[in-house]
């Protein structure tokens, strides 16, 4: 069995949302290692007692430091709970951490029923490892 690296993040409107999901979730989220950006991981701490890697806050590099992380290769899987219905500025902030995990092919929930869906898969703590894109050829690509 190979231990999960998981990056949770929310907005603002979604925090209580992401607390009560990894509650309902402790017994597996206590086997994965979890990365959150900073008011998130305070609060998976101290609401649910989960051990957190925080990050900054979101608006202050937190999203892009899991981004470089996805980039790294370090995580296995985002969990994202943002708010659609959220004034525009967090837009790029999403789109930069969803094109990432589809870059590096990692699975992504921005809802709880997709993190259920997630975290109810037999493959969570399977011996799945994900194919990871070669880009050799676009590293090496002459500009």
């Amino acid at each position: 069995m190979s231990t999960k690296t998981v990056a949770l993040i929310a907005h603002d409107n979604r925090k209580r949302e992401l607390v009560e999901w990894a509650q309902l979730n402790k017994a597996s989220m206590q086997k994965c290692k979890v990365f959150a950006t900073g008011t998130t991981g305070k609060l998976l701490k101290s609401d649910v007692g989960l051990e957190v890697t925080s990050l900054q806050s979101g608006p202050l590099g937190g999203d892009q430091q899991i981004g470089a992380l996805i980039a790294e290769g370090r995580i296995d899987m985002l969990i994202f709970f943002w708010d659609p219905l959220e004034p525009l500025p967090h837009d790029q902030d999403i789109k930069a951490l969803l094109r990432l995990a589809v870059v590096w092919n990692i699975p992504v929930a921005c809802n709880r029923s997709t993190a259920d869906f997630l975290f109810a898969s037999p493959l969570l703590f399977g011996d799945y490892e994900r194919t990871r894109p070669d880009f050799t050829d676009y590293q090496n690509r002459k500009l």
